[in-house]
């Protein structure tokens, strides 16, 4: 199983202040040694943690896998264009919310998400959507050519009984398996953390466990590379 992990909060917290520290940078060669398979960074519309330069940089500094995750505004896409990262991820994006709510609607908006995912394949990008465990997005992105897909672990993770949980692991192993046999890669991520990762961890098919939030929370208490190497060996 990899670990992508996500840097965006450190980012976050050098924004409070608008300053430049903690620099997000300064976070790509301590998880790599820490077993990170790849580096995640969101540039959000409303650039409220990472900026243009933050993305510019991690491009030229990761070594391992640089994974851009973003929505398909125009501008956000003419942006990762120029900057080329090794992955991006589209995903849905509001203004108010807090954190991304749920999947992004591959049947609804199939013919932009299409468009989009072309022009990433002629500059050799690879792309990932994330989306809900559901056999209609997963068809719906298999449709358009995307190979890769990240299923949303939010109603996992906010799950309130251990029947709901089961029921939530039981929709995720059963997607996963439907989604590999199609010939497509499975990773998955929102709302994972230290006290909820194996179960996801142990599904058959899954690849790659994205966590940003639960890791950079960890380190305010324990360090950066502690905090991710205690995730990297529950999820291994």
């Amino acid at each position: 199983m990899k670990l992508g992990v996500n840097i965006d909060h450190i980012a976050t917290l050098r924004q409070a202040r608008r300053g430049f520290e903690p620099d997000p940078l300064s976070a790509v060669g301590i998880c790599k040694r820490a077993g990170a398979d790849s580096i995640i960074a969101h540039l959000r519309e409303d650039r409220r943690h990472m900026q243009d330069a933050d993305i510019m940089r991690l491009k030229k500094a990761v070594t391992t896998r640089f994974n851009l995750e973003m929505s398909i505004a125009p501008e956000i896409v003419a942006i990762a264009l120029k900057v080329k990262p090794d992955q991006v991820t589209l995903i849905p994006e509001r203004r108010m919310e807090i954190t991304t709510e749920g999947g992004l609607d591959v049947v609804k908006y199939a013919r932009c998400i299409e468009n989009v995912y072309e022009d990433f394949k002629k500059s050799g990008i690879v792309t990932s959507v994330f989306i809900a465990p559901d056999k209609r997005q997963i068809d719906a992105s298999h449709r358009i050519g995307v190979r890769m897909v990240e299923f949303h672990t939010g109603c996992y993770a906010n799950a309130k009984t251990r029947v709901q949980q089961n029921r939530e692991l039981k929709t995720l192993s059963s997607m996963t398996q439907y989604a590999c046999a199609r010939g497509m890669t499975v990773n998955a991520g929102h709302g994972l953390n230290y006290e909820n990762v194996k179960a996801v961890a142990r599904i058959k098919g899954m690849e790659e466990l994205n966590i940003g939030h639960s890791i950079i929370s960890r380190a305010v208490f324990v360090g950066l590379d502690r905090a991710v190497r205690e995730m990297k060996k529950l999820i291994t």
